[in-house]
């Protein structure tokens, strides 16, 4: 006979089977290796540190980002220069005139660099921006 239940030498075996359980972690390991750098938006850039944060709508912005070396980025698309960069931003902005609009400064970049984004921003019709920092531990969030 194959298999006996535990009526033979060794009885019952209550070990536990864990190679199933390995593979089940390791294929949720690598899926979120993959998912991951797909969730951050908007081009890789060293945001500034804020001591106090108001906290906005939550709804999907448009991710606009400028590098160190001022490259201009909606989402994830560099435009060469200013004018392609607002006609991009214009679209956008026609598209779902009501959608957020976020703006990633590096903070290496002077106040000029960020204005001028925001300008072209403005110029392109829209009302609001709004910029990405990071919240140190502890900020005080206005209002709570």
């Amino acid at each position: 006979m194959g298999m006996s239940a535990g009526g033979g030498r060794g009885g019952v075996k209550s070990d536990i089977n864990v190679t199933p359980l390995v593979d089940v972690v390791l294929v949720l390991l690598i899926i979120f290796m993959v998912v991951t750098p797909k969730l951050m938006r908007g081009e890789a850039v060293e945001l500034p540190k804020a001591t106090q944060v108001e906290e906005g709508d939550k709804s999907d912005p448009v991710v606009l980002s400028v590098t160190p070396d001022r490259g201009y980025f909606v989402e994830k698309d560099r435009y060469p220069d200013a004018k392609s960069f607002q006609a991009r931003i214009q679209e956008e902005h026609r598209k779902a005139p009501t959608r957020r609009f976020l703006l990633k400064g590096d903070q290496s970049l002077a106040y000029r660099d960020i204005a001028e984004v925001m300008k072209l921003a403005k110029q392109a019709g829209v009302d609001h921006v709004s910029l990405a920092v990071v919240k140190p531990q502890g900020a005080a969030v206005p209002g709570t």
